[in-house]
């Protein structure tokens, strides 16, 4: 059975967190904190997310947004995932997911 749709209000604070694959390390040193951070500003400024807090973790991460529109989620997260998995990969020689 599929997963059912996650529903995202537009202009109401959501609670997200991703967490490690298996809650494997999703953050090696400093750099990849910093690397993780730039992707999630540079994702919720194209996207129109509004991020109000955030703890990273080692192996996962806490996040505080307001979505603009009903889309504006799924896109900051896919754009992050995407830059962030890719940057991770290639620093640790590793393939696959990391959330």
């Amino acid at each position: 059975m599929p997963r059912r749709s996650r529903i995202y209000i537009p202009g109401v604070v959501h609670n997200l967190f991703q967490r490690g694959n298996n809650r494997q390390a999703c953050f090696g040193d400093e750099s990849d904190y910093k690397a993780y951070l730039t992707y999630l500003k540079e994702g919720a400024l194209q996207n129109g997310v509004a991020i109000h807090a955030y703890v990273l973790m080692t192996n996962h991460v806490h996040l505080l947004v307001t979505p603009s529109d009903e889309q504006a989620l799924a896109k900051m997260l896919q754009t992050l995932g995407r830059r962030y998995v890719q940057f991770f990969n290639q620093k640790y020689g590793r393939t696959g997911t990391l959330w």
